[in-house]
């Protein structure tokens, strides 16, 4: 056992170190857009907003995309809604707000996605806004993704909203779940095409209304649990570049004051990540072991050489999550729990993989959706 233990530390030691120097910085946060002011135009685009019991959230949501220009209109596609939404949305009491009812969902679709599918046939204009019914955003932000789709002449581009870091769980967990997206989705390599690698934040997603037709829309997409990565995906394979970054000006405003709560967000969709493959869960678990857990564990069981090599591990290992940290205005020192809170986004994996396997599958907005293995959904450009 010391055998492996020690393979695993320099191993562990040398991949951190290597990330730590590697020029691309999966782990910072330079790709972060602010919104500019005074805000520009926003130009003409509907925002399509799906919503499933949201009556908490949605007209925060929709004052803050009306707030963005007077040429954006909203269509609301309400999904069998059961608190009141509809009531919400009617409220505002606007003309450039549009709620339709949702049909009944179709077997094979996802729920968000047949959603959006619904919306798509109110929308004219050359740019359509998909965002979440949780999402604020700050002014100008809109004008700022527009432009920057226009002047890289971007086919996507998508901001990965700033979560909620309120409760403790919400703070412990969160930034870490931000921090293994970007190492799993480099963003430098996302924005560039000369780089398979393709991901998007469907919270915030801003795409071309021609690029999203020529897709064939959301239906062939129709049973993608991770329908934002795999919307980016087949933008990018289409021969348009995207774009994905943090913002402070792009916000969530859903919380997870409980672990379950959090615990549900994670397991939804951590074993399709893995392509419900028992091969990629066991790969994941032993990589997620000697990154992470094998440095501490040697740091108090190992011999004095092993000590130090696993402190260097942990210190690298910590430095590169401090800019999310920063990010979200938590104490660098928070890093130093990061083989702990690792262990856990590991336990929420294994979670994941068990409800499939007892057929239960992913769960969501009260939906359950198990449609056996599934293709990769971290795709990559051929």
């Amino acid at each position: 056992m010391s055998g492996v233990l020690t393979v695993a530390v320099y191993l562990s030691v040398a991949i951190w170190i290597g990330l730590l120097i590697w020029p691309v910085r999966p782990w910072g946060a330079r790709q972060n857009i602010p919104a500019k002011h005074p805000p520009a135009d926003s130009g003409s685009l509907t925002a399509l907003v799906p919503a499933r019991n949201e009556a908490h959230t949605i007209e925060r949501c929709l004052r803050s995309v009306l707030d963005q220009g007077q040429d954006v209109s909203v269509v609301v596609i309400d999904d069998g809604s059961e608190d009141g939404t509809a009531r919400r949305v009617a409220a505002i009491g606007s003309k450039r707000v549009n709620l339709i009812a949702g049909k009944p969902l179709p077997e094979g679709w996802t729920g968000k996605l047949w959603a959006l599918h619904q919306g798509m046939s109110q929308v004219d204009t050359p740019n359509v806004l998909l965002v979440d019914a949780d999402i604020v955003l700050a002014p100008g932000i809109l004008a700022t993704l527009r432009q920057r789709l226009v002047d890289k002449e971007l086919g996507l581009v998508s901001i990965m909203a700033r979560l909620q870091t309120e409760g403790f769980w919400e703070r412990l967990l969160l930034p870490t779940y931000v921090y293994f997206f970007k190492l799993l989705y480099p963003f430098a390599l996302v924005n560039s095409m000369r780089h398979g690698i393709a991901a998007a934040a469907g919270g915030c997603v801003l795409i071309r209304t021609e690029v999203l037709a020529d897709l064939g829309g959301f239906a062939p997409l129709r049973d993608a649990l991770i329908d934002d990565c795999t919307l980016a995906a087949r933008v990018k394979r289409a021969g348009w570049p995207i774009h994905i970054a943090l913002s402070h000006d792009v916000s969530s405003i859903r919380s997870y004051p409980r672990l379950a709560d959090l615990w549900r967000l994670v397991s939804r969709t951590a074993y399709s990540q893995l392509a419900h493959s028992p091969i990629y869960l066991i790969l994941c678990t032993l990589i997620m072991l000697a990154l992470f857990i094998a440095p501490l564990l040697a740091l108090f069981a190992g011999a004095q050489g092993l000590q130090w090599a696993a402190a260097a591990a942990l210190l690298a290992m910590a430095l590169t999550q401090v800019p999310v940290l920063v990010f979200y205005d938590c104490s660098p020192l928070r890093a130093l729990a990061l083989p702990l809170v690792a262990a856990l986004f590991l336990l929420m994996t294994w979670s994941s993989a068990w409800r499939h396997w007892r057929g239960t599958g992913a769960r969501w907005k009260g939906r359950a959706y198990n449609w056996g293995r599934k293709r990769p959904q971290r795709e990559h450009i051929q």
